[in-house]
C-alpha cells in the first residue's frame, strides 16, 4: 500500500515584491547548531511546449494547463510554499508570459515570484543554469522542479538525504506503474490475485532535485542537464537518489490529463 502524506499550510508569510525586483539575500532558516531546515529558493521549469496537449497548449504552455480550475504548476507551487519554501523562480520560455501574468509577484500565493526568461531554446540544462544566477550564493541548497510533476513529498526527507550522501545533486524517485493489470502467480503456478495498474519493481527519476550550488558549472550552457551533467556526476559518486512512495503525478497527454484531475480531487488537493 502506497503511503500518502496530506499536504501541509505553511506559516510562511506572503510577501509583496515587484516581479523584475532583484533578488536580495536572506539569512537562512536555521534550526539545531545552525543547520539549515528547509531551501529557501527553488526554480521551476515552465517553457514546456505541451505538444501532446495541443490544442489546450496553442494558447498557454504546458505548465499552465488547467487542472480543475487551476493551472498544473500552481499545485506545484503550493507544494513548495507548504514545504517552506520563500522565492520561487520561473524558468519560461514559450508563452513565458501567461506564467507571468498568473502569478505576478506570488503574494497570492504565499511567496515570491521571480522569472528567468530564455529568447531562445536553451534547454532544461541550459535553464536551470541561467536561473540559479538570478539566486543569492550564499543560498545553498536549491531546490529544482520540472513545471509539469505535482507531488506531496516530504521535502526533509530529500533534504536530509542530501546533506548525509555529500551529493552535488539529489533525485527524488519514484515508483513506476505498469500500463496493464498485473497477475499475481505462486510457485505452484496457480494464480492467486489480480491488481489493476501495479507498481512494478523499478524506480524512475521523478523530475524534482536538490542542488547543491557546487553543481553550477557543471550545467551545460545549453543542452540537458540529465544526458550531461548527471553522467558526470554518476562517475564521480556524486549523485544521490530518494526512492519515495509519496504521492506523484505527471501530465503526458489528455488521458493523464483527466486522469490526475480526478486523482487530485480524490486526495482533496484540488
Amino acid at each position: 500500500m502506497v503511503e500518502r502524506v496530506r499536504v501541509r499550510e505553511s506559516r510562511v508569510p506572503a510577501k509583496t515584491l515587484s516581479p523584475r525586483q532583484p533578488l536580495v539575500p536572506r539569512s537562512a532558516q536555521s534550526g539545531r547548531n545552525g543547520i539549515k531546515e528547509t531551501v529557501l529558493y527553488a526554480l521551476t521549469l515552465v517553457g514546456g511546449r505541451g505538444e501532446r496537449l495541443k490544442p489546450i497548449t496553442d494558447t498557454v504552455p504546458k505548465s499552465m494547463v488547467p487542472l480543475n480550475g487551476r493551472p498544473i504548476v500552481e499545485y506545484q507551487v503550493r507544494w513548495m510554499q507548504s514545504q517552506g519554501v520563500t522565492d520561487v523562480v520561473f524558468l519560461t520560455g514559450y508563452l513565458g508570459e501567461k506564467v507571468e501574468e498568473h502569478f505576478g509577484d506570488g503574494s497570492a500565493f504565499g511567496i515570491r515570484a521571480h522569472y528567468s526568461h530564455e529568447d531562445s531554446p536553451l534547454g532544461r540544462g541550459g535553464a536551470i543554469r541561467k536561473g540559479m544566477s538570478l539566486i543569492p550564493p550564499g543560498e545553498n541548497p536549491v531546490l529544482v522542479a520540472n513545471g509539469d510533476n505535482i507531488t506531496d513529498l516530504d521535502l526533509a526527507l530529500l533534504l536530509d538525504l542530501h546533506r548525509s550522501s555529500g551529493a552535488l545533486a539529489t533525485l527524488m524517485l519514484t515508483g513506476y506503474p505498469s500500463q496493464f493489470g498485473v497477475v499475481e502467480v505462486g510457485d505452484d503456478d496457480l494464480v492467486k490475485g489480480f491488481v489493476e495498474k501495479g507498481m512494478l519493481p523499478i524506480w524512475i527519476n521523478a523530475g524534482i532535485y536538490v542542488f547543491d550550488r557546487a553543481i553550477e558549472p557543471l550545467l551545460p550552457v545549453t543542452g540537458d542537464h540529465e544526458t550531461s551533467t548527471f553522467p558526470e556526476l554518476v562517475q564521480r559518486q556524486k549523485l544521490a537518489a530518494l526512492r519515495s512512495e509519496a504521492l506523484w503525478l505527471t501530465v503526458d497527454g489528455p488521458k493523464e490529463l483527466r486522469e490526475v484531475s480526478r486523482r487530485l480531487i480524490a486526495e482533496g488537493l484540488a
